[in-house]
């Protein structure tokens, strides 16, 4: 069952990876290393900013997109980006596995007022601290309604063919920033931003097999009146776009 339906928006590019090269994947290990094989034929070891199983994005062979970003600072010059797959329509289709993206990306989103479905407000704040020892994403303040809305985003790349789904693994933190959400309320309004990290999918709906007390724990949410946001991405060499909304598909 189809809760509501797509809204789309002229596709918005919000970010530029710097300083890109290809290459296909050797492997991943230690959950923060890649092996990659460029394409000058060099083989060089990126740093793997994605800790999560990535579910059907981790295929040995498939070509990836990195960052290059030498510094003193760093262990690792390079930062695996993205990866190609074969998207549900049998076309290949990158994905991105950089999951310190898309609280940047949402940033420009928010900065720039392009999610239309929220309210006016006159501040965007990161990293705010509130519930236990938790810190949301975004804080809104200045709405129109006088209540400050609070926004957790969560990177999204699993999929079941058109369907997007979050979690791919058992999440003890979503769980948490659920519960944590339901506190705010209704003192404030409550927003998850599922960041879908690949163009391919037109639908969102929670990984129950994977972690049914977080599929539980968001229908319980919003039916005290969270707001799901599934915001559809195309991510290619040249950056990452904002395409619109998915659909939201509860059963």
């Amino acid at each position: 069952m189809l809760s509501a339906q797509p809204s789309f928006t002229q596709e918005i590019q919000l970010y530029c990876y710097p300083n890109s090269s290809q290459g296909k994947l050797v492997k991943r290990y230690k959950r923060f290393f890649a092996d990659i094989e460029l394409d000058s034929g060099e083989t060089i070891t990126a740093h793997c900013p994605n800790t999560g199983p990535m579910s059907g994005v981790c295929e040995v062979g498939s070509r990836v997109l990195l960052s290059h970003n030498p510094s003193p600072k760093r262990k690792l010059a390079y930062t695996w980006e993205a990866i190609e797959v074969l998207g549900h329509q049998q076309k290949p289709i990158w994905v991105g596995v950089n999951t310190n993206l898309p609280n940047r990306v949402v940033k420009e989103l928010l900065t720039q007022r392009l999610l239309t479905d929220l309210e006016p407000y006159e501040t965007v704040r990161s990293e705010v601290k509130y519930g236990t020892n938790s810190r949301v994403d975004f804080l809104l303040e200045g709405t129109s309604s006088g209540k400050p809305i609070y926004i957790e985003v969560k990177n999204t790349t699993w999929s079941d063919g058109p369907l997007a789904k979050f979690p791919d693994t058992v999440t003890d933190r979503g769980q948490k920033h659920l519960r944590e959400m339901m506190a705010v309320m209704p003192q404030a309004q409550a927003v998850m931003l599922y960041f879908i990290n690949r163009s391919d999918c037109d639908s969102f709906a929670p990984g129950d097999d994977r972690d049914p007390t977080y599929g539980q724990l968001l229908r319980q949410a919003i039916g005290q009146g969270l707001i799901v946001l599934p915001c559809r991405f195309s991510v290619s060499p040249a950056g990452l776009s904002f395409i619109g909304l998915a659909a939201q598909q509860f059963n």
